[in-house]
């Protein structure tokens, strides 16, 4: 496909992966980002929802809840994971329990994080000493330095953005590549 466009973009050549000239410079979309991008949209959306009394309640933590076949009184992080996931238009993952959503097949390697490698989407995994397991996951919205920008549910009893140090997170996975 050619078209050619006003304003910022000067030429739009091919349909998947698109190549757009923004300004001069080139940048490639492939679908993956697009999808990664409608994923953290979709979480972005939920900032400011709270349980309804602090018991893992209220309309719309139950609304994730269910999505993982549960009720309303449940721990929700991975829950809310989940539904972001599905309403971007994926299967997977579906599971309310915070370590299934790190298979070793989906967890990135430590000399994949050292490289780098820690995409927009992609789950972090908070460990629990004293549970001896993952008990919390969140969506990374962005890579800064020695931090990621996070998304996470059930944190403070609501869905928020934070700002997390490399060195607090056990576990990343990847669902998409």
């Amino acid at each position: 496909m050619e078209r050619k466009l006003s304003g910022n973009y000067a030429e739009l050549q091919r349909s998947s992966p698109v190549a757009a000239y923004v300004d001069g410079l080139a940048a490639d979309y492939h679908a993956a980002w697009s999808i990664r991008q409608r994923i953290v949209d979709t979480a972005l959306q939920e900032i400011g929802v709270q349980e309804a009394t602090g018991n893992n309640d209220g309309v719309q933590v139950e609304a994730y809840l269910r999505y993982v076949g549960l009720g309303k009184g449940y721990a929700w992080c991975a829950a809310f994971v989940s539904w972001c996931y599905g309403r971007a238009g994926l299967a997977a993952p579906r599971n309310a329990w915070s370590p299934a959503l790190f298979p070793m097949t989906r967890r990135c390697t430590a000399a994949q994080i050292a490289q780098g490698n820690i995409q927009q989407a992609d789950l972090f995994a908070i460990y629990s000493s004293s549970l001896q397991r993952i008990n919390h996951v969140g969506i990374v919205r962005k890579k800064e330095g020695n931090w990621i920008l996070t998304v996470e549910g059930n944190v403070d009893n609501r869905v928020l953005c934070k700002r997390r140090p490399l060195t607090t997170i056990y576990a990343f996975s990847n669902w998409l590549d």
